[in-house]
């Protein structure tokens, strides 16, 4: 069960409370765990993250035409005030479609690589599936599944 603030919560003026820091990070980090763990097993492009990743993807591309989900991503530009603009309106146009659409969790800078401490960027569920999707639909995340066969080969045949 998800906890909701009150009605009359003000986020804006809200302290921030050391414990409710730490229960979101260890929520982005189960979804990292989750995340990678599922691309162990399944190749990306195969994969569907939510029920509307076609509208996701396209709506991404029309927003975003710059966007090359091979690149890596331009933690300052997306966070920038025009960024953060531009987001908040891919993002909210699906408030009502995609659970916790705004809860926070980390997404790689780079598909080529693994998460890290400096491979990481902190964004929005909405930020992730767009990002992550597109990964997938261009088979950049196939690597993870690909390497993590390869391991379990050499270790099965020790």
């Amino acid at each position: 069960m998800t906890a909701r603030a009150p009605a009359d919560f003000d986020a804006e003026n809200a302290q921030n409370l050391e414990d409710i820091e730490k229960q979101f990070a260890v929520k982005a980090v189960q979804h990292m765990e989750t995340y990678w763990a599922i691309l162990e097993k399944v190749k990306g492009s195969t994969l569907r993250l939510t029920q509307l990743d076609d509208e996701i993807y396209e709506h991404l591309m029309r927003e975003f035409p710059d966007f090359d989900p091979a690149a890596t991503i331009d933690e300052d530009a997306m966070k920038s005030k025009e960024g953060k603009e531009k987001w908040r309106g891919f993002i909210m146009a699906y408030k009502d479609k995609v659970n916790d659409f705004n809860f926070g969790t980390l997404v790689r800078a780079n598909p080529k690589f693994e998460y890290g401490n400096e491979e990481m960027i902190f964004v929005t569920r909405m930020q992730f599936y767009a990002i992550e999707i597109a990964r997938n639909r261009n088979g950049l995340n196939d690597w993870i599944y690909e390497k993590a066969q390869k391991e379990k080969t050499a270790k099965s045949s020790k």
